[in-house]
């Protein structure tokens, strides 16, 4: 069985080997592949591993010998699962792999918009503290969590992790799920419209996936309910976001601040409006990647690829 990794840099840059998926047949693995080259490195694969490389209706179409596909990540939008289906191929996932990483990281953004940690240690080592004439000064309001309320846009694994944290930091916790959820062990806490997170949160933090129905629900209208001083987060994907919306809110001072860790169009483009905006903290799409998650998902992509091969595939999407 030929196995090929169409992208397999992000999963392992070199201190992740791929030894748990190569000993399960013929191997082959490309750092990145323009889709141009999707066809002719994929040509005879009975297994593709993709992350980020698209696998279109097309694609399908002229693949004859390909079997089973597995995305390494939990978001799967870059393949057709419905092409996928008609021509019996399952497409599995890794649905956790990443929760303890992503909440942890969601948190660093929090703490970072509310400290500004990384501004102050820069303006100390410029000289700031030393010029001020004062035993201590900082740059930029500071804000303390605890009081405050965070309400979090879909509330599964990561979600419900981040709750969890910010319940331990004294933050109310609000949440919105599409469907019904066992409240936690904590309080307080309240199951929230959308509108209502928006319009009442300290703290705003997406937790959804994408789908054709949410692309873009942060718009204009939605920003413009935040209280005053509110902040907005998004971990998660960031064609959710109406970025252009999000620069004039932000030069408009609602959200006061935000951080992302994600982009509509990845890696970020030169012409994105976000790269403009004030009081914006912009990472590179790295939440998930912790040495010890990145370890968990080559682990259950080589249990996705085994239970394929024996017949009884696992984490199944389509």
């Amino acid at each position: 069985m030929k196995i090929t990794v169409l992208d397999g840099h992000t999963l392992n840059p070199g201190d992740n080997p791929w030894d748990p998926v190569s000993a399960l047949g013929e191997f082959a693995v490309y750092d990145k592949t323009p889709n141009d080259l999707i066809l002719e490195r994929a040509a005879d694969a009975d297994v593709i591993l993709t992350n980020k490389v698209p696998l279109t209706a097309e694609t399908f179409a002229q693949l004859p010998n390909l079997r089973f596909v597995s995305v390494t990540a939990t978001g799967y939008n870059v393949v057709d699962v419905e092409a996928a289906r008609t021509r019996a191929i399952p497409v599995s996932n890794i649905p956790v792999y990443g929760t303890d990483s992503v909440a942890q990281y969601t948190m660093a953004l929090l703490l970072e918009l509310c400290h500004h940690v990384g501004r102050h240690d820069a303006a100390v080592h410029r000289g700031g503290w030393a010029e001020s004439g004062y035993w201590c000064f900082w740059e930029t309001p500071l804000m303390e969590l605890a009081g405050k309320t965070i309400g979090l846009v879909g509330f599964g694994r990561i979600g419900q992790r981040v709750g969890e944290l910010a319940h331990a930091f004294g933050m109310e916790v609000w949440a919105y799920a599409p469907s019904p959820k066992d409240p936690p062990g904590y309080a307080p806490f309240a199951l929230k419209s959308t509108e209502e997170i928006f319009a009442g949160a300290d703290v705003v933090s997406l937790h959804c996936p994408q789908t054709p129905d949410n692309t873009g629900f942060v718009n204009a209208e939605l920003l413009a309910t935040m209280k005053e001083g509110a902040l907005f987060i998004n971990t998660s994907r960031g064609a959710l976001v109406d970025e252009q919306a999000l620069l004039e809110a932000l030069r408009a001072g609602k959200p006061r601040a935000a951080a992302t860790d994600v982009a509509s169009v990845e890696p970020i483009t030169s012409g994105n409006p976000l790269l403009q905006a004030p009081n914006l903290l912009i990472t590179p799409h790295m939440a998930w990647a912790t040495l010890e998650a990145r370890k968990r998902l080559m682990q259950m992509t080589a249990e996705n690829v085994r239970a394929f091969m024996d017949g009884a595939p696992i984490n199944v999407v389509n």
